[in-house]
């Protein structure tokens, strides 16, 4: 491979010819080209040698970095991903030039395919809402030189992906995440809310909660804006049936209803599904792409977090076993009446947690104990 004026050749040589790519020169033989069938070297050299216009030159226009590779393909039958490229790239130009990928060699796939788990690790991690909100972000642009004197229903067409990116996407424009913030904001306070209503000062006798005037006008204020939300949500929602198919607004409906039957029974049953409410601290998820990248790790790793549990697990029920065997064995009145049982001793032994509600009493289970100590290490 020569990159400068390179050699001379005889015009009547039609055994190599130069290909120029990028800039770039290449001199090489017809008959190498030849060696990978079915491509687009293979068919440049199928015309050199039937033409007789005594062409010995072929410029192509494509990074001359990814054909030096490929031209070594042809040289040694080995395929190599240059390290200097993305994959997506090397990929573009291997379907340029008509060459199979999976004919990479093993040491360099790896590299070549990184690039396909991440974008599936993204769009897991985006989800389907990334694809429609792009087409949404084309719907406002192409909606700013529309004529003034559309109808009503192009009108609703342009301000329903408008509004429904506003209550919905927190990350689309400075006003959704304005709006985001705020309904944080009532969330917080009505947790707050909830949680003083729980205070013995607060709470009325005989009740699972209080409701003193002046939390009772803070919850009115919270529901208020959450109704709001939830409306503009239903009504400007692009998709109904994708909307009740997240748990999310599920959980918002079911959260909101108890303030309205409250007021008008004051069961105790009632208030007890204003638990609910604390599920909306889910939505802060949202607004940070931390706790986004945390849960889609949790994800990612839930084969490695199951086999964590079968490792903690077997020796719970090994060591539990040996415990209540011997114990019955040696005393009939002891704290370990079952296996069962015996599972919470050792998992607060080997999680170190360490209640002390139960306790081997006997040397033989205190010897016993000792092993499912060093087990966690």
């Amino acid at each position: 491979m020569d990159f400068g004026a390179g050699s001379q050749f005889e015009p009547s040589d039609k055994s190599r010819l130069w290909i120029n790519v990028g800039g770039f020169r290449h001199e090489t033989h017809v008959s190498t080209l030849k060696n990978i069938p079915d491509t687009r070297l293979y068919w440049i050299a199928e015309s050199h040698s039937s033409e007789s216009s005594g062409r010995r030159e072929y410029f192509y226009d494509r990074h001359p970095g990814a054909f030096t590779q490929i031209l070594n393909y042809y040289r040694t039958g080995k395929l190599h991903y240059p390290t200097d490229m993305c994959g997506p790239m090397f990929e573009e130009e291997l379907g340029f030039w008509g060459i199979d990928e999976k004919q990479m060699e093993p040491c360099c796939w790896a590299i070549y395919t990184k690039h396909r788990e991440a974008e599936e690790n993204l769009k897991a991690f985006v989800g389907p809402g990334f694809e429609a909100l792009k087409q949404n972000d084309l719907e406002r642009s192409s909606s700013e030189f529309s004529d003034i004197d559309e109808k009503k229903d192009n009108f609703w067409k342009r301000i329903q992906p408008k509004i429904w990116n506003i209550m919905d996407e927190p990350h689309s424009s400075k006003l959704a995440k304005v709006v985001s913030y705020l309904s944080c904001f009532f969330i917080s306070l009505s947790i707050a809310a909830f949680c003083v209503s729980t205070l013995p000062g607060v709470r009325t006798e005989g009740k699972i909660m209080g409701n003193p005037y002046g939390l009772y006008i803070l919850e009115l204020v919270c529901s208020s804006f959450f109704t709001l939300e939830f409306l503009m949500r239903v009504i400007f929602c692009p998709t109904k049936l994708v909307f009740l198919k997240r748990p999310m607004n599920w959980i918002d409906l079911i959260s909101i209803l108890p303030f309205y039957v409250s007021l008008m029974t004051d069961d105790d049953i009632v208030k007890m599904f204003i638990v609910i409410r604390v599920l909306r601290l889910f939505r802060f998820v949202k607004l940070s792409y931390g706790l986004q990248i945390m849960i889609h790790t949790l994800k990612a790793s839930s084969h490695e977090l199951v086999l964590l549990l079968l490792i903690l697990l077997i020796p719970v029920v090994m060591f539990s076993s040996i415990v209540y065997y011997i114990e019955i064995m040696i005393d009939n009145q002891s704290v370990f009446n079952s296996v069962p049982q015996s599972f919470w001793w050792c998992l607060i032994t080997m999680t170190t947690v360490g209640y002390g509600d139960l306790t081997p009493q006997t040397w033989p289970e205190k010897s016993s104990e000792a092993p499912a100590q060093f087990a966690v290490c």
